[in-house]
């Protein structure tokens, strides 16, 4: 066994079968759907979540138990020295500060990154986590590293409806009326903590547009250094719908060409407030030694 084992949760878009393959580990998400316990890619999968979502059917979001969180940790430190766990980002799941609180009673052998990824780019920590271990960091040591880094990545997502934005409280039930019967579609961002609004445009073909725009700035801007020393991915994910995601795609390797795109469903903890149809291009910096 290694001396450190690299644990995440569902939110990375890891499935069981690619964590085994990867030799980390994964917690599923919880989700209540008519008040009954699922877990993200165990009992709960991407096309039964999207059948109850169409339904209506009441669906929450929770986090893992801290009971189930230390059962897996002390079974892993039977084996490894030293444990780094990458939750979702803070900004969006009190997830982290659950394993920051548990990880006070393990002595520095479990350390928790709160490095305010999601999705793709909270993937690209895990690979990130991993390759660190390979060459000999400690967990503290690869912990410090995913955080200095944490803030360069971004992702910017449509929707194809306003439903779930406006169930969730983020809209009022009058601009989401407003905004489907005008065909408004927003782009949302994720820049570090939270989502937040970037841009509304008419249209899910202007909505694309001002992404790739987005993205090819920071890119140009932010990201520039990173970008022409080969230290950033790029990343695409949606909600349900491949065939449309695949297209957009090939759009974002038109904007970037020769950039490998690494693309996953979206984690169904962000799929809850945004529904079917979405689609996100993503970028993040990788670690180098």
């Amino acid at each position: 066994m290694g001396k450190i084992a690299i644990v995440t949760d569902s939110n990375s878009g890891i499935t069981q079968a690619q964590a085994e393959e990867l030799g980390v580990y994964v917690i599923p998400m919880p989700f209540y759907i008519n008040e009954k316990m699922y877990l993200e890619g165990v009992t709960l999968t991407q096309e039964e979540f999207y059948e109850k979502l169409k339904k209506d059917e009441p669906i929450s979001t929770s986090q893992p138990s801290p009971a189930d969180l230390c059962d897996l940790w002390d079974k892993l430190l039977r084996d490894y020295e030293e444990i780094v766990h990458i939750p979702m980002s803070s900004g969006l799941s009190a997830s982290c500060s659950t394993a920051m609180g548990l990880a006070i009673d393990y002595n520095g052998r479990v350390q928790v990154v709160d490095n305010q990824r999601i999705s793709v780019t909270q993937r690209q920590s895990v690979m990130d986590a991993k390759m660190l271990a390979e060459a000999g960091k400690s967990a503290a040591e690869i912990k410090k590293i995913l955080t200095d880094q944490k803030l360069d990545s971004s992702i910017y997502i449509t929707l194809d409806t306003l439903k779930y934005l406006k169930k969730g409280g983020r809209i009022t039930p009058a601009a989401a009326a407003i905004g489907t019967v005008l065909n408004l579609k927003p782009v949302l961002q994720i820049q570090g903590e939270k989502l937040d609004a970037y841009a509304k445009v008419r249209g899910k073909k202007q909505a694309k547009r001002a992404m790739l725009k987005a993205m090819k700035n920071d890119w140009e801007t932010r990201f520039k250094e990173y970008a022409s020393d080969g230290e950033m991915c790029l990343q695409a994910a949606y909600t349900g719908n491949l065939e449309e995601a695949e297209e957009f795609k090939k759009e974002i390797q038109e904007v970037f060409p020769g950039m490998e795109i690494h693309m996953d469903p979206l984690s169904l903890s962000v799929a809850c407030h945004i529904g079917y149809g979405a689609l996100a291009v993503a970028c993040s910096r990788k670690v180098t030694l």
